[in-house]
């Protein structure tokens, strides 16, 4: 070890010695490997090439090939809960993350963050002296802190990360995203006509920490987490990667489902004598598709494939560059998924996928020939598609169900693990098949790398750390399972693996969690969920529901909770910075807004009033919320105060009819909720009404986009002009007072329903 320059001073120690902050970080032995782990979003079992499908991922197939394939791995079914548990070695619900980040219950397994008493895999490696990387998405912070007033401390760089370049919520824009680097946000650095992708972004931005930490400490090894946010949705992918795929899936879901299973069987990815899991309800035959239905969902599906071929590139491009700086042979390298593939298209697809959350709210749905219109822009900067559940449950194959869901679809997930130093010659390219989850990485890395997770962190206790290291299995392919006892929960469904056991209950909401239905599984002979065994075995069905429960309380699941589309709505958070009649006051210049952090105006009536001062021709944006698939802008032009609602590729524009006198002005624009999914929109100024509309469509969840005042972030909401399109007046103040107007018979039943919670 170095040692710290002795300062002798008259009482002749060093200043090492009198100085304890001085001390140098513990320096790791010089054969310690570097680690990297690649999480994609949302991209199920059979997805990979070499798990099966036809899609292009030549350079995950060759870390496979010079690597293990794991069949048998399982994580969380959404993707916080995944990411928790990945990070930290613990059940996601000990650590305070059952669901999604955007929202804090109250209960301590939705903290919206992870417990302090949980130290990270960057944590504990940065304690023995790793350079710690974090790029890509993060969502493990609740949404209304991730703004530019903070607090930080759940952010990347707070949970033991040396740099961050990414983006906090749970999905952006691939062209035009809300990116933070470190601990403040920032400008994309390209656009999408400059040939500006996100995912390219990603790896230029990992490869560039990488070489300056190496560059000046080629002796310390690096952890780098990269969660792109391929293939969650928006499918994005540029305009070459899109013309590959076309007309590639005409033959239809049956059929790549078919084909895929075949392949899985021959190179063994499943097990033989597992069957091809039926068609889950809602998912039509192909051949009985309408022409318009056929034609929308091949081009959603080639979408996906032209995302997921192109984030491989990337991925080839992260390998080559840990190639050139001599790095590769001693980095232990995994590339996993978060969870399986979304069904958050629906049954038909869409164009843009808050269109399919609203769907839920207001029973609104798009339905193809509503769509059919907009082909060509699909997978490009002007759409935020997701595929419907036929494709969905083909990336799979050969499971049923999906994201969301405790069965296989929704947990069973490739994992690759690239180790060259570690992993004999004659085992590169072979399958190991033993169960494993997702917080049993943790453990493994510690054990590979050599290191034990602190029992105190920063004056912390901390919860033992309750995942399995499958190093044993890394050496030895006939080694056994290290973890033989896993559960599962996810907004009330419930599932529980014993050996070869499986217990699964599929929960819809609202229904009694004492008398649904549960399913008994053999897993040894039925890997993909077909024969259920609940009415032949009741009595071990019984003992495993049994073991279910008390897993979930020794882990921290209980209570059980299966609210999860309305906790977005802000009123059920504890102390939320968004009450029903709060007045947000915003005074320019501010940085972009994120969703969580945007003023609560999706489904709300609200008064926009803007304070001005301004010459002639001095026109431009005020406010804007969301993108140009979605959201709202409140804009000059021409001298006038104009409103354009796009609600979903809808425009309802309203244009004052008078010219906004030159000096100080005071300017309203007011939008008010209607029955239904009705509302208006109408514009005030100084004092005097200018004009109104009616919406298309009024929006409860608008975008995953959030806001930004005095210009328009990203790519415009309007057509009306190009982004930014900042005001060129003076912009004193911005005020939205919300108004607490929600549905009455809406409110009462959630009441009713929260009260039955309690």
């Amino acid at each position: 070890m170095m040692r710290a320059p002795r300062f002798q001073g008259t009482i002749g120690r060093t200043l090492a010695e009198s100085q304890p902050w001085y001390d140098e970080p513990p320096h790791p032995g010089p054969e310690a490997p570097n680690v990297v782990v690649v999480l994609l979003d949302d991209t199920g079992f059979a997805q990979f090439g070499c798990y099966g499908s036809d899609i292009d991922t030549p350079n995950i197939d060759a870390l496979a090939e010079n690597g293990l394939r794991f069949t048998n791995f399982h994580v969380a079914p959404v993707c916080s809960p995944t990411r928790a548990a990945l990070l930290t070695g613990r059940s996601q619900h000990a650590v305070g993350m059952r669901s999604v980040a955007n929202f804090r219950t109250g209960f301590p397994h939705q903290l919206g963050h992870i417990t302090s008493a949980a130290t990270t895999i960057a944590e504990v490696l940065r304690e023995e002296g790793y350079a710690t990387f974090c790029v890509g998405k993060w969502h493990l912070t609740p949404s209304e802190q991730c703004s530019a007033a903070g607090p930080f401390d759940h952010w990347p760089l707070a949970r033991g990360f040396d740099r961050y370049y990414g983006f906090l919520d749970g999905e952006t824009d691939q062209f035009h995203p809300q990116l933070v680097c470190d601990n403040h946000p920032i400008d994309p650095p390209g656009r999408p006509e400059d040939g500006y992708h996100l995912s390219e972004d990603l790896v230029d931005q990992a490869l560039g920490m990488v070489t300056d930490s190496k560059g000046v400490r080629p002796d310390r090894p690096f952890f780098l987490y990269l969660p792109f946010g391929a293939t969650h949705s928006p499918h994005q992918a540029p305009a070459s990667y899109l013309s590959k795929y076309r007309g590639k899936y005409e033959e239809g879901w049956d059929v790549f489902r078919e084909k895929w299973f075949e392949r899985q069987l021959e190179t063994g990815v499943v097990r033989p004598g597992t069957q091809l899991a039926p068609r889950n309800p809602g998912v039509d035959p192909w051949d009985e598709l309408g022409e318009d239905q056929r034609k929308l969902a091949c081009r959603l599906q080639e979408a996906f494939a032209a995302f997921l071929d192109h984030t491989d590139d990337q991925i080839g491009r992260l390998v080559e560059g840990l190639r050139d700086l001599d790095q590769l042979d001693n980095t232990l390298l995994l590339v996993l998924s978060d969870n399986g593939a979304s069904q958050e298209g629906g049954p038909f697809g869409v164009l843009h996928e808050m269109r399919f959350f609203n769907s839920l709210l207001d029973g609104a749905v798009d339905v193809p020939s509503d769509l059919i219109g907009r082909l060509d822009d699909i997978g490009g900067p002007h759409s935020h598609t997701n595929y419907p559940w036929g494709w969905a449950q083909c990336g799979n194959t050969p499971f049923k169900w999906y994201k969301q869901n405790t069965h296989e679809g929704g947990v069973h997930v490739p994992l690759i693990v690239h180790y060259p130093r570690r992993i004999a010659a004659d085992q590169r390219g072979s399958i190991r098949d033993q169960f494993s989850y997702v917080s049993d990485i943790a453990p493994t890395i510690y054990e590979l790398v050599g290191v034990t997770p602190p029992q105190t962190y920063q004056g912390i206790e901390q919860l033992p750390v309750t995942g399995h290291s499958f190093a044993s299995v890394i050496d030895d392919p006939a080694a056994p399972a290290t973890n033989s006892l896993q559960f599962f929960e996810q907004m009330g469904s419930r599932a529980i693996v014993d050996g070869e056991w499986k217990a699964v209950c599929r929960h819809i909401h609202g229904d009694d969690f004492d008398t649904e239905r549960w399913e008994l599984y053999h897993l040894a002979t039925d890997w993909s969920e077909c024969n259920d065994l609940a009415s032949d075995q009741p009595e071990r069905l019984n003992e495993l529901i049994k073991l279910w429960w008390s897993e979930a309380e020794r882990n921290g699941a209980l209570p059980l909770d299966d609210r999860t589309i309305e906790l977005f709505g802000v009123r059920f958070r504890p102390n939320s910075p968004h009450p029903a009649d709060r007045r947000y006051v915003y005074r320019p210049p501010m940085s972009p807004l994120q969703m969580g952090s945007s003023a609560a105006i999706g489904g709300r009536s609200f008064d926009l009033t803007a304070k001005v001062t301004r010459t002639a021709e001095q026109d431009g944006v005020l406010f804007a919320t969301g993108n140009e698939n979605s959201g709202i802008s409140v804009f000059v032009q021409s001298g006038r105060l104009v409103v354009d609602y796009n609600a979903f590729g809808e425009h309802s524009i309203v244009e004052s009819d008078n010219i906004i006198p030159v000096g100080d002005a005071t300017l309203v624009a007011r939008v008010t909720r209607g029955p239904g999914r009705s509302g208006s929109i109408s514009v005030e100024v100084n004092g005097q009404a200018a004009g109104s509309v009616d919406t298309a469509a009024f929006m409860r969840m608008i975008s995953s986009t959030g806001s930004s005042i005095g210009y328009d972030d990203g790519s415009a909401v309007s057509a009306r002009y190009q982004a930014p399109f900042a005001f060129a007046g003076k912009l004193h103040e911005l005020q939205i007072q919300l108004a607490d107007d929600e549905d009455p018979a809406l409110r009462a039943a959630e009441a009713a329903e929260e009260m039955r919670r309690q």
